[in-house]
């Protein structure tokens, strides 16, 4: 890693052997060999980081909010480019006549913070994220899904580094989105920062919602454990949600190591205490053998697996 050598000044964090249990919902994972923060600089510093260790072979890993995210214990060999500072949230245009308004928001930015930020401001639209963990980079990258709505919705247009590291602006054009896919999937990308296209609202009617789902995530436990929210995507075809499939087969609180299978909903693994990330994982992949073998549908994880592996 001593031979990056990068311009300063840097204002931000660097650790070296950073545990990644640190900096995901589930609270697990080894240390990354090298853990960067950048500041304010964001969009300055982090293509230069990205040559220079693409010039010296080292892998670098794109790190948001860690909320649908399992390193292995291992860690992450390299640099993990960390997002969360960022952050910002900032209308493009006056919404003359009481229009539509256009907001761009920096990739580090926390998904739950931008919709209380919209909400200041009477803008409805992002209602469907609230208490959603994880950044809007990370959010964007999945086409995160709720409440029969999805971040493609709302999306105007996105700013990201691709492949060869050069700066690029993708409108949303129909067939770019689908159930959490999106064109940044499958290729090395660094989104930068997102558009949604907002609409006025009534505050009290934006908090009301809000709370609403904020509420209903408590409810089925989303809070409860350290968890990664739900484990596997629903797939319509199989006539019923994930979760119902799990419950079906009687698999509430199975159980691997310090993994288990959410006593209180089928499609959520927590971290029930001391729980490693190879239990994890082996307990995804234990229920996905069990359902496949009963029922015949192969379940998707939503789970993104990163870092090294036995």
């Amino acid at each position: 890693m001593e031979k990056i050598n990068m311009a300063n000044p840097f204002s931000g964090e660097i650790r070296f052997d950073e545990p990644m249990a640190r900096h995901t919902s589930f609270r697990v994972g080894g240390p990354a060999d090298c853990w960067v923060r950048p500041g304010g600089e964001f969009p300055a510093y982090a293509p230069r980081l990205l040559a220079e260790a693409r010039r010296e072979d080292i892998p670098v890993f794109i790190l948001g909010g860690g909320a649908n995210l399992l390193v292995g214990d291992r860690g992450i060999r390299g640099i993990v480019l960390d997002t969360g500072r960022w952050a910002g949230f900032s209308p493009e245009n006056s919404r003359e006549n009481g229009g539509e308004c256009i907001v761009r928001v920096c990739s580090g930015s926390s998904v739950d913070e931008i919709t209380a930020a919209a909400a200041e401001k009477s803008l409805g639209g992002l209602e469907f994220l609230a208490g959603m963990p994880g950044s809007v980079g990370g959010a964007v990258w999945m086409n995160a899904r709720c409440y029969e709505k999805e971040v493609a919705d709302v999306l105007v247009e996105t700013e990201f580094l691709d492949e060869s590291l050069e700066h690029r602006v993708l409108g949303r054009h129909p067939g770019d989105f689908s159930y959490k896919k999106s064109p940044f999937q499958g290729a090395f990308t660094l989104i930068l920062s997102a558009k949604f296209r907002l609409r006025p609202r009534l505050q009290e009617e934006i908090l009301r919602e809000m709370a609403e789902h904020r509420l209903d995530r408590e409810d089925k436990g989303h809070y409860r454990h350290p968890s990664a929210g739900s484990a596997f995507k629903n797939n319509r075809s199989f006539g019923r949600s994930t979760g119902k499939i799990i419950d079906e087969l009687g698999l509430r609180g199975l159980q691997v190591g310090g993994a288990a299978v959410a006593p209180y909903h089928g499609n959520i693994i927590i971290n029930n205490g001391g729980a490693k990330a190879e239990d994890i994982r082996r307990l995804i992949d234990l229920v996905r053998e069990k359902v496949k073998n009963t029922l015949g549908f192969d379940l998707e994880p939503e789970i993104i697996f990163a870092g090294e592996w036995p």
